[in-house]
């Protein structure tokens, strides 16, 4: 005969299966007190054994996200606990969401990336130009580097050592054999691949020569060569830099917001973050002044 369990109690069963699937999973959240005796399973499992069976409510809130469906069911007995309840609902709108909940989930998320966004720009290091070129470095060169000097990033840097240079150096090469590879994928012709700037340059000398020679007993100073157009639309000034430089930055701050930074990235920490929430409702307090403000 099946074992007739007490209304309000979950069934020993249920705790002991759920203990031993969860003491094998690794990474998962201990309190510093007890990380020395969490280090095999069958010690975790003592841990999750005396959990549950002394504070219900502590354990879904620490490994609730873990929990199948079905082993979530196994709490309903205790449902009428205001604070189990309570875990329970939020636990199943995550697994099982509305319609309205995944849109507020989406516009919390993201609210959260863009204050997080906020934080990064004002950190300074993870949009400046290096650190964008770093993780674009084709689409830095398009927007960007073209227009620069690349002979400067590989000289040394005053204060720099000179083992700091070599790891430099080395990191550059990186880069633009990664530039270097997207150009070539996209059959960009060798001429203008990064790095045979001598090359292109060898090449306008002959034409430039090929042309002052054709030319010589004719009156062609009013116009301008070929190569001489080539030259004035391969130089733009520091404003239209800096615009490029804007363009490139937005592209890479939308990446951000539209989580393709993966790679560099963990979106389920900022999207989770609740205490981003206190920085966007913030801003979204001033913006409501303003316009408040704009308005009277």
């Amino acid at each position: 005969m099946e074992e007739k369990k007490p209304s309000g109690a979950m069934s020993g069963d249920a705790r002991e299966k759920i203990s031993e699937r969860l003491s094998s999973l690794e990474n998962l959240y201990f309190p510093r007190a007890l990380q020395s005796t969490a280090t095999d399973p069958s010690q975790r499992k003592s841990i999750f054994l005396d959990l549950l069976s002394r504070d219900v409510a502590l354990f879904l809130e620490r490994y609730g996200s873990q929990l199948t469906g079905n082993e979530l069911n196994e709490f309903d007995t205790l449902k009428d606990d205001y604070e189990i309840n309570w875990h329970l609902k939020r636990l199943r709108s995550i697994m099982n969401p509305t319609s309205e909940e995944l849109r507020m989930r989406s516009v919390t998320v993201k609210n959260r990336r863009r204050a997080y966004l906020d934080k990064l720009v004002c950190d300074g290091n993870y949009f400046s130009e290096d650190a964008m070129r770093e993780r674009e470095p084709y689409l830095h060169h398009e927007y960007v580097g073209k227009f620069q000097d690349q002979s400067g990033r590989g000289m040394a840097r005053p204060g720099e050592r000179w083992s700091e240079t070599l790891i430099r150096r080395s990191e550059e090469a990186y880069l633009v054999a990664k530039i270097r590879g997207e150009q070539q994928r996209l059959g960009v012709a060798e001429r203008d691949w990064i790095g045979n700037e001598r090359m292109q340059e060898e090449e306008e000398e002959e034409e430039e020569e090929e042309e002052m020679d054709s030319n010589h007993s004719d009156d062609t100073d009013d116009a301008p060569s070929d190569q001489a157009r080539k030259n004035m639309e391969s130089s733009i000034s520091a404003e239209e830099l800096q615009d490029r430089l804007n363009q490139f930055t937005y592209m890479m701050q939308q990446k951000f917001l539209l989580g393709e930074d993966q790679e560099h990235l963990d979106y389920s920490k900022i999207d989770n973050d609740e205490t981003l929430d206190d920085h966007w409702q913030r801003e979204a307090n001033v913006d409501a002044e303003e316009k408040y403000f704009a308005d009277d």
